[in-house]
């Protein structure tokens, strides 16, 4: 491992925590005004958003770019079906308990969405097309 590895995953995971505090607050405050989906909606768009910027910015250290944004969100659309996945594996094969299971789907899911973080970013930054 490199010596930003180690730094790299500590602010992966200090990002995921602070996305996770900010998208539920906006979450909380959107549903005193919009249907609780329509906040929930909103408010993982936002967090969506808020982890491009996170881990590109600081995480990965590469340029923002609308290349970068849009593809970004594959990260989740990913993250969501190999969870699912695994998740019916494990309750259903495996007979691990419903209430433990999303617990071990989380700890296998975090380095799989920092290595899908790190290849979206790296793979989707086109020199000249930065979002300034």
């Amino acid at each position: 491992m490199t010596d930003k590895g180690p730094r790299r995953w500590a602010a992966f995971l200090v990002g995921g925590a602070l996305n996770t505090g900010i998208s539920y607050t906006v979450f909380l405050i959107l549903q005193n005004w919009v249907h609780y989906q329509v906040a929930y909606g909103i408010a993982y768009a936002f967090g969506v958003v808020l982890s491009y910027w996170y881990n590109a910015k600081f995480v990965f250290q590469v340029p923002l770019s609308w290349g970068g944004l849009f593809s970004y969100p594959v990260v989740y659309v990913v993250q969501y079906l190999a969870s699912a996945l695994l998740l019916s594996a494990l309750v259903g094969a495996l007979d691990v308990p419903a209430e433990l299971a999303p617990l071990l789907v989380t700890l296998v899911m975090i380095p799989a969405t920092y290595v899908m973080t790190r290849h979206v970013l790296r793979w989707s930054h086109i020199p000249g097309k930065t979002i300034t």
